[in-house]
């Protein structure tokens, strides 16, 4: 149906009203509260979400490092910031050269290139939205049980090794219902850790000085590496020389690359922050 499309983009706004329904419900900052000297809201909302006595202990550990955030770029890159803000901005970068985006972008092409046809690519595809969706709900029910990099460990590795064994059987125009497989496996891992935990670490590691600032710039670099992934994949799948050789299997090759360095990344950079106060992750970094 030639106006298929127009329902499709049309039901975006039931959930973008949706949230803006719900964003009216959602309370001020407790730390902007308390930083504007709205103390009492502040241990309101506090209250509201771990009950009196994790109110004031929060309250406490706010006051106790409460430091105007700077207004200078060149705080950034001062001392201990600048391990945080670099180690922010190639975990943002490593989320999107991970390729996911392509999957989600680019998954009918891919399926009908790898042997579907359009039907059935269009389906594929709605199942790759069931997995993400359902996964990105186990993500969230487990974030803070078994923690951050545990999760953005596994998650890396299952992601990789899905995207080995695609461009292996895309390498050797292997059967389409086990690439559907291991896509889902592949989109699985990344909901499951990857794509909502990368989120997480983020917002949570940077000191309150350069909170604001530094997680503006780590969004930026993602979504200008999400850019970057998104126009050079037809690059390389419509080369036909890379096709004549690789059979589309080179840029699953390429983002598994991606995944086994974020790996390493994460477990030796990155710092683990459950069950951490915002402001005990604050003193890791100023040590």
């Amino acid at each position: 149906m030639q106006e298929g499309w127009r329902w499709m983009f049309g039901s975006e706004t039931i959930p973008a009203v949706l949230f803006l329904i719900f964003l009216l419900f959602i309370p001020e900052s407790p730390r902007w509260l308390a930083k504007n000297n709205q103390t009492e809201r502040s241990r309101s909302v506090l209250i509201k979400i771990g009950g009196p006595g994790f109110a004031e202990k929060e309250l406490k550990e706010i006051r106790d490092t409460e430091i105007p955030e700077s207004r200078s770029l060149k705080a950034l890159f001062q001392g201990k910031f600048r391990i945080v803000l670099l180690i922010g901005i190639i975990l943002a970068i490593l989320q999107q050269v991970t390729g996911i985006n392509v999957f989600l972008y680019y998954a009918p092409e891919i399926f009908k290139k790898l042997g579907t046809g359009t039907n059935i690519a269009l389906l594929q595809t709605i199942i790759v939205g069931f997995f993400n969706l359902s996964f990105t709900v186990v993500a969230i029910l487990t974030v803070d049980r078994f923690g951050r990099k545990p999760l953005m460990m596994i998650g890396s590795l299952g992601m990789g090794l899905c995207l080995l064994i695609l461009g292996l059987m895309a390498y050797f125009q292997q059967s389409a219902i086990w690439i559907l497989t291991f896509i889902l496996g592949y989109i699985s891992c990344f909901a499951l850790s990857v794509g909502p935990v990368t989120w997480v670490i983020i917002s949570e590691i940077f000191p309150t000085r350069i909170r604001g600032r530094a997680l503006s710039i780590a969004t930026v670099f993602l979504w200008t590496a999400n850019w970057l992934v998104s126009q050079t994949f037809p690059m390389l799948d419509e080369n036909q020389w890379l096709t004549d050789h690789f059979h589309h299997g080179l840029s699953f090759w390429l983002y598994g690359l991606m995944c086994f360095i974020l790996l390493v990344f994460v477990w030796r950079k990155v710092p683990e922050t459950k069950g951490k106060s915002l402001e005990e992750i604050e003193r890791l970094w100023l040590r």
